[in-house]
């Protein structure tokens, strides 16, 4: 296997040859990312034999139930990385503010999801971790939570790892993105997709179709004309997929096309969203763009925002290009009247308000 597959680690060294002048602190510290992952999909795959299925009664900084594995992987994130001491600071999904050393010698800032859709642990399905890289301003100083709010165009590097039927290690440091394949019997990341590719064009899109009565006109357009099939506007009929595990939806674009919806609505009008822009929504932006495909708010593009907070939340859609571009159309369209022919969310449809 090792004649045939290059490592991640013999990856990240011809990547670092095209720079002379690296440290080899950035190999370092993806290298120890990948470790965390590696202990994470070994726990995972234990599950309910360890004892690690279930909630620990407490909510995070997002107000949601921990889970067992949610804690344990947020401590495995952290004792993976502290030791090398080439990050000046943490963010992560389960603490409300960031992890800070105490020198200002680490080069780089890690934001991190440790465990995506961990509500789905206990029914078996895929989760992962998801991860951004940005480097640490200012030299000389110690790391500040300012320091995170950097937008997506500045990522040197992003990634996930996805634990399902093989545990995958997918990663853009800025030249495409590369998905590595875990060989557990010698414990090492083998390149098994290199430069993969969104497909431009799709026939299935995922949302959660429970919110509909929630969503904005332009993206309610959308899901319509899908909906309408192959007599509608769209003229071919596409499949509705639904996870609930960003990192698994991720992988499914990324491997074969498709197009993620988890727009910004009106069911809670305090929040911009749900999903967070720093550790989910801007990582999987850089993967989706070095993948040919393309992240947005829905109006813009999704690495251009300017974060505000180290938790901001926002409204994300990535995947194939020409369906992400078509929603941003929409929401720049004037709202059209609705078509009877689509009654699915339509004024008095099955998902609407008023429907019998």
């Amino acid at each position: 296997m090792l004649r045939q597959r290059i490592t991640l680690t013999q990856f990240l060294i011809e990547e670092r040859r095209r720079f002379p002048q690296a440290s080899g602190s950035f190999n370092s510290l993806v290298l120890s990312v990948a470790l965390a992952c590696k202990v994470l999909s070994t726990k995972v795959a234990y599950g309910s034999l360890m004892g690690l299925h279930g909630a620990v009664g407490e909510t995070n900084v997002q107000g949601e139930a921990q889970q067992k594995l949610d804690v344990l992987a947020n401590e495995t994130f952290l004792h993976c990385l502290e030791w090398g001491g080439h990050v000046r600071g943490m963010l992560s999904e389960e603490m409300e503010d960031p992890w800070l050393a105490e020198s200002a010698d680490g080069e780089y800032l890690i934001a991190f999801d440790p465990l995506d859709g961990s509500s789905n642990i206990d029914v078996n399905v895929s989760v992962g971790s998801i991860f951004s890289i940005l480097r640490a301003p200012g030299e000389g100083r110690r790391a500040v939570a300012g320091d995170f709010l950097q937008p997506g165009t500045r990522q040197v590097a992003a990634g996930y790892a996805i634990y399902g039927p093989a545990t995958m290690f997918v990663l853009s440091v800025g030249r495409g993105t590369h998905g590595f394949t875990l060989d557990p019997e010698i414990g090492e990341f083998l390149l098994t997709h290199p430069d993969m590719k969104v497909p431009a064009e799709t026939k299935e899109f995922a949302i959660n179709a429970s919110n509909s009565r929630f969503w904005e006109a332009p993206v309610r357009r959308y899901v319509e004309e899908c909906l309408a099939g192959s007599t509608g506007p769209r003229g071919r009929d596409f499949n509705m997929r639904w996870i609930a595990s960003m990192v698994a939806e991720a992988h499914r674009i990324l491997t074969r096309g498709g197009v993620f919806l988890y727009p910004r609505d009106t069911k809670d009008p305090g929040k911009a969203g749900r999903l967070r822009l720093l550790y989910e929504a801007n990582p999987v932006g850089m993967l989706m763009e070095q993948a040919g495909g393309r992240a947005s708010t829905g109006m813009g593009p999704m690495l251009e925002v300017e974060p505000t907070a180290p938790h901001q939340r926002i409204g994300l859609v990535f995947g194939s290009r020409s369906e992400v571009e078509r929603i941003e159309r929409y929401h720049a369209e004037p709202v059209p009247e609705p078509d009877s022919d689509t009654p699915l969310f339509n004024l008095r449809g099955l998902f609407r308000p008023g429907s019998n």
